[in-house]
């Protein structure tokens, strides 16, 4: 059997996703700037991925614009944020749990002369409204919060932080990484107070290589690339049209099925949790049920090292991660562990599990009866 539980890395797509995008690299694969036929039938995909990303959202369409993914998404929110928005203040405020793609960003712009803040949080993994109260201030621009973190699910109360942002400095932007909370909860980024929300396709059974920014009619975010001026100049480059049509046929069917959707993930969080305090030695660092993510669960496994159980458990078609596939490749141990306060015995004992839509409970049985295997052995070499 095979199992996979890295969904929170990347996901399979759609087998509609897979067919819309071939039929546009085979078949309608004129370039959307040329004014011929061609053209304007790669242009009309672009269109309708739009209507479709944006009905998702109850936004305007012109609010949408496309990117690579949800790394350019997030420096394009940061970088263009702080580049149109400088003249009224240099101050910008974080958390300490962010992924990569944000506080990469934020630390080449305290490079460029702008100062940032770094919320703390609990061993929840949740900021404290009061402690970003306290840290606004008369030149803060911008507030950059992440959605559901992607480590251990920690969701994050958007609509009340955009509330204490507003009542402190209405002019300040509020920037939100979605990227692991699209298509797993129902977003109104103009109900909550959203102003720049970043989207990557493949963690939703969408395409590799394509995601999406909205932005909020009248936000100023200046652009990050320049060129060909492709969306209004704000992201120049041809279009990837074969990816945009796949993420809106993406967009489109995950919240058709939302529902059930949820309902199947959230099941198999609470299943897995159980399974997994049945072994010995392990520690969830993910709350339970709805309180965090329904597609991520984190836990510890005392005496084994992450590295070594992933492989263990990859030699058994079991596949699941050490912590972010983003930054797989430059290995240390995990700031939001740190943050929330795990112990430091077991930093590098911890393993995420995550799902989509396809994932059963027979993979969860076998996944668990695998770990219970490999767990006592693994210790035994490691005390060895």
């Amino acid at each position: 059997m095979e199992a996979y539980f890295d969904n929170s890395a990347t996901t399979r797509v759609m087998d509609e996703v897979a067919e819309m995008m071939v039929k546009v690299m085979r078949e309608d694969y004129g370039n959307p700037s040329a004014r011929h036929r061609k053209g304007v039938d790669a242009e009309h995909y672009i269109k309708e991925a739009r209507a479709q990303i944006a009905h998702t959202l109850r936004v305007q369409e012109k609010e949408i614009i496309f990117t690579s993914g949800g790394t350019e998404s997030n420096n394009l929110a940061l970088i263009g944020a702080a580049a149109a928005n400088c003249r009224a203040g240099k101050h910008i405020i974080s958390t300490r749990i962010e992924h990569a793609s944000v506080y990469q960003p934020l630390a080449w712009l305290e490079g460029q002369g702008f100062s940032v803040t770094y919320l703390s949080v609990d061993k929840d993994g949740h900021v404290s409204l009061k402690e970003l109260a306290e840290a606004i201030r008369p030149d803060t621009i911008l507030v950059s919060v992440m959605y559901v973190n992607n480590e251990i699910g920690a969701v994050q109360p958007i609509e009340a932080i955009s509330q204490v942002i507003r009542g402190k400095t209405p002019s300040a932007l509020f920037h939100v990484d979605a990227i692991q909370a699209y298509g797993k909860y129902e977003i109104r980024p103009k109900k909550q107070g959203i102003d720049l929300l970043s989207v990557s396709g493949h963690k939703f059974h969408g395409p590799k290589g394509v995601g999406f920014l909205f932005v909020r009619e009248g936000v100023k975010i200046k652009p990050i690339l320049y060129g060909g001026g492709q969306q209004k100049d704000m992201r120049s480059g041809t279009e990837n049209v074969p990816g945009i049509a796949g993420i809106g046929i993406a967009a489109k069917e995950i919240y058709q099925h939302f529902s059930e959707n949820l309902s199947h993930i959230l099941e198999l969080k609470d299943y897995l949790t159980e399974r997994l305090m049945e072994l010995d030695g392990v520690v969830l660092n993910s709350k339970k049920g709805q309180e965090s993510a329904p597609q991520i669960v984190s836990a510890s496994f005392q005496g084994v090292r992450s590295e070594v159980l992933l492989h263990a458990l990859e030699d058994k078609g079991i596949y699941i991660s050490s912590g972010s596939a983003c930054s797989s490749n430059h290995p240390a141990i995990s700031g939001t562990l740190k943050a929330i306060g795990v112990k430091p015995e077991l930093l590098d004992s911890t393993l995420r599990f995550s799902f989509g839509i396809w994932n059963t409970k027979e993979e969860i049985d076998y996944a668990a009866e695998t770990l219970k295997e490999l767990l006592p052995v693994l210790r035994r070499y490691r005390r060895g």
